[in-house]
């Protein structure tokens, strides 16, 4: 838990002066996408660009 506070508290400093709270609310959710989607690769938990493609045409209708 330590470390997520840290990170947050890094993502936070690194915000200019005039970041609004929707700003950085967005910067903190984009850095945990991030971590999620880096954390997914790592366990083998992803699918194939055909399938990708697949799913997102099932989106179309």
């Amino acid at each position: 838990m330590a470390m997520a506070k840290q990170k947050m508290k890094e993502i936070i400093e690194a915000q200019p002066d005039d970041a609004s709270y929707e700003e950085i609310i967005r910067e903190l959710a984009f850095e945990r996408m991030i971590e999620k989607g880096l954390n997914d690769s790592r366990d083998g938990c992803v699918i194939s660009d055909e399938e990708m493609r697949h799913r997102i045409g099932t989106w179309q209708r």
